[in-house]
């Protein structure tokens, strides 16, 4: 008795003594990700339901839809939005921090992992626009490093207060050219592109050491693009850990552009050492034949590829309606709330 209680008195005074060294403030750790994603951006889910929106499975039971894409589609991860400060209503899918948080927090009482995508805009960025939110327009390059540093650190922390450490974060979305227009516009200054990549790694790190950072492109069948753009972010000293990449194919050339697709990811596997993740797919909602091939034959190519390097499929927005949010028409629902069989390609 009086050894184990020395023992007890030690262990004490040493978790006392840890408890001093490492601050509360620490970088806490993401959970494990999924050896393999298989997710969904599920962005417009919580703007849906405001509308009134309420989805059924296959056998028409109206179900929580988290419950529905997990459990009969074994949708393991979810993907979500960020924007900055965004005016529009988020009944339309913008989210802010807040709201993202929330609906992370849903998806991992459902035991999902989840993927935020920071769009470092107050509206959609992609490859044709990349604007700066209204708050950050009258920045020198210096502080507009600053404004990603804290905003991304404020978005991590937002979701640790919900206890959700994000598995991955997206510094951007489909960044063909850069981000942040015109400062960070990567054909008009590749180092200010990799150094607003690096901001944004940095400070996602600085919360979180496991989350992985994604830079993310669209068209993963373009490989000069991304031998452009990732090796010119990895020529200008860019950290970050996973090449994202988006495919939307027609239903008549779906099967060349993933060919493609595989290519460039190998491609980009052996000249810069790291994996590739697919975090957007879609398909046209009235072709539910073809789309569960396509999605079955992704899923099936990006998981065989070597080393394990090929980490996972997200889908966009699959819960989505004919024609939801003026014209959305990718989606895996129809108009009766019953989804088609497209995600079935998910199955294993």
């Amino acid at each position: 008795m009086v050894k184990k209680s020395r023992i007890g008195l030690f262990v004490t005074a040493l978790l006392l003594v840890l408890a001093l060294i490492v601050p509360a403030g620490s970088p806490r750790e993401a959970e494990a990700a999924p050896a393999f994603a298989k997710g969904a951006d599920i962005s417009w889910v919580p703007g849906m339901e405001a509308q009134g929106y309420k989805w059924k499975d296959k056998n028409g039971v109206q179900r929580d839809i988290i419950d529905i894409l997990k459990n009969d589609y074994q949708i393991n991860s979810v993907r979500i939005r960020v924007f900055v400060n965004p005016s529009s209503n988020y009944g339309n899918g913008y989210l802010n921090k807040d709201r993202a948080a929330a609906l992370a927090l849903r998806a991992k009482n459902a035991g999902m992992s989840v993927m935020l995508t920071l769009h470092y805009s107050d509206s959609w960025a992609d490859p044709g626009k990349q604007t700066k939110p209204a708050a950050w327009v009258g920045y020198t390059f210096q502080q507009l490093m600053d404004a990603v540093y804290n905003y991304t650190r404020d978005v991590m922390t937002t979701m640790q207060s919900k206890g959700v450490t994000p598995d991955w974060v997206q510094i951007g979305n489909e960044t063909n050219d850069g981000m942040l227009w015109n400062d960070g516009k990567a054909s008009l200054n590749m180092k200010n592109y990799a150094w607003l990549v690096n901001t944004g790694n940095n400070a996602v790190k600085s919360i979180s050491s496991s989350t992985k950072t994604i830079v993310h492109l669209a068209n993963g069948y373009d490989n000069s693009v991304f031998v452009w753009n990732i090796g010119g972010l990895v020529a200008n000293g860019a950290t970050f850990d996973i090449i994202g990449m988006s495919l939307y194919p027609s239903t008549s050339d779906w099967s060349t552009k993933v060919t493609q697709t595989i290519s460039n990811a190998n491609n980009m596997i052996s000249r810069y050492g790291k994996p590739v993740m697919i975090t957007e797919i879609g398909m046209a909602y009235n072709s539910p034949s073809t789309a569960k091939s396509f999605v079955s034959d992704i899923k099936t190519k990006i998981r065989n590829i070597s080393g394990g390097k090929g980490l996972g499929v997200f889908y966009w927005e699959p819960e989505a309606t004919p024609g939801y949010n003026g014209g959305y028409n990718l989606g895996a629902w129809q108009a009766d709330m019953k989804p088609t069989i497209a995600l079935e390609g998910f199955l294993n």
